[in-house]
């Protein structure tokens, strides 16, 4: 009979993943809390959170209920004409956590759709307001918004776009904000400000590109800038969003508010897909109309999907309890902790840190890059630690579930400084 390794290989295609040469995909049947199972009954530390989705933790029990009950109540329905309880009460509590000039909520089913919602949100409320000049998109040059066109346009022109390169639209593309370029980048807004569409931006950290870090007030400067031009911002808190960042969301940390905001990943705890992409109301304003082709013609099929609305509500219930707060936390001052362990050492070039994301540059004597061979190196030598760590080329990071411990936290740390001397 065949193993669940040798039936993967035979019919399955993994994302980001040349195929020919690839490790066997590790074949996982249990998971609970921070531990992924394998077959043979080994546990590993799940401390990327799955690809960032799981903040509470697997296979927790009280989403399994929600699952369950509602699955025996109403699991799908169209939601074009139609609505139901889960969409109408996760839309009413998420809008009170968020910046108060979110007004309304589109739902979608992954992070990319969201992406997706707010670039049409935005493009096509110039052209139904009448502007045809304002036509460009302004986004960070080492951007990753997702894989689908829109997605990969508004995303750095890197190795996941190069095969598609002729088929994306334009896009102005600037470095990130600092010291010494804010006020290049402020008045570059400010001089092409009357043919900007939309400014699109993950706010914080930009996570696909090595979680690259920078700070909330240049940021702010850069908004300030799109406000005084009329150009609408987007934050994209796809993986910023529900804590990461040390706040709910990241936005929270800015004294100017975007007009739209994009979410997928920790909104259903990591349990389920669904994309949800928010808007103010002046946004929503210029689609609100008796011409029909001000409409916002757009939608997918498992759109508010019943189960992903009512996972999402008791996810957010969680983390909003103090005892999640508090976890966040302590996972934030461990980090704060550890950096000042290793950030001397002649390996670590970078450290950086920013709530409970932590990251740093694996040095080696080639360039950063998501093609570093040291990459797969680290990952195999940690699976036999029995830890989850998937770098991003030479850059390693930690964002791990909120309910790890103390000593889960340390034994990655121990096996990180091992490393360090071993590697």
């Amino acid at each position: 009979m065949q193993s669940l390794q040798a039936k993967d290989k035979a019919y399955i295609w993994h994302p980001y993943t040349q195929m020919k040469g690839a490790l066997p995909a590790l074949p996982i049947t249990k998971a609970e809390g921070i531990y992924l199972y394998q077959e043979d009954g080994s546990k590993l530390i799940d401390a990327i959170s799955s690809w960032w989705v799981n903040i509470h933790g697997h296979a927790h029990p009280e989403l399994a209920k929600v699952v369950y009950k509602q699955f025996k109540t109403l699991e799908h329905i169209i939601f074009a004409g139609f609505t139901h309880p889960p969409a109408v009460s996760f839309a009413e509590q998420i809008l009170k956590q968020l910046p108060h000039e979110q007004a309304k909520v589109f739902y979608s089913d992954n992070g990319s759709t969201a992406v997706e919602v707010a670039l049409k949100m935005a493009i096509q409320h110039w052209r139904n307001l009448g502007n045809t000049q304002k036509v460009k998109i302004l986004a960070f040059q080492d951007a990753y918004h997702g894989d689908t066109f829109g997605a990969m346009s508004v995303s750095g022109r890197s190795l996941f776009t190069e095969a598609f390169e002729s088929y994306l639209f334009e896009v102005e593309f600037i470095p990130l904000p600092n010291a010494s370029n804010i006020q290049n980048l402020v008045a570059k807004i400010e001089s092409e400000g009357s043919a900007i569409a939309a400014f699109i931006f993950e706010p914080l950290v930009l996570g696909a590109a090595g979680m690259l870090m920078y700070e909330a007030k240049y940021l702010d400067m850069l908004i300030a800038a799109c406000k005084s031009q009329s150009i609408c911002t987007i934050a994209d808190e796809v993986m910023t969003g529900f804590g990461r960042t040390g706040t709910l969301f990241a936005s929270l940390q800015l004294t100017i508010q975007p007009d739209i905001m994009c979410f997928s990943k920790g909104i259903t705890g990591g349990a389920m897909p669904m994309g949800l992409t928010t808007c103010n109301q002046m946004i929503f304003d210029s689609f609100y109309s008796d011409e029909k082709w001000k409409t916002l013609y757009h939608g997918h099929s498992f759109t508010a999907n019943p189960l992903a609305c009512s996972l999402a509500l008791k996810s957010l219930e969680i983390l909003l309890r103090p005892s999640t707060q508090m976890a966040i936390q302590e996972i934030i001052q461990e980090h704060t902790n550890f950096i000042m362990q290793i950030e001397t050492h002649p390996k670590v070039k970078n450290i950086r840190q920013c709530g409970t994301i932590l990251a740093f540059e694996w040095f080696t004597d080639t360039d950063t890059s998501y093609l570093n061979a040291i990459r797969d190196k680290l990952y195999t030598y940690f699976l036999k630690k029995g830890i989850i760590l998937r770098p991003l080329g030479n850059i390693l990071y930690i964002l791990p579930p909120y309910v790890i411990n103390r000593d889960e936290l340390q034994y990655i740390y121990q096996q990180i400084q091992t490393a360090l001397e071993e590697l």
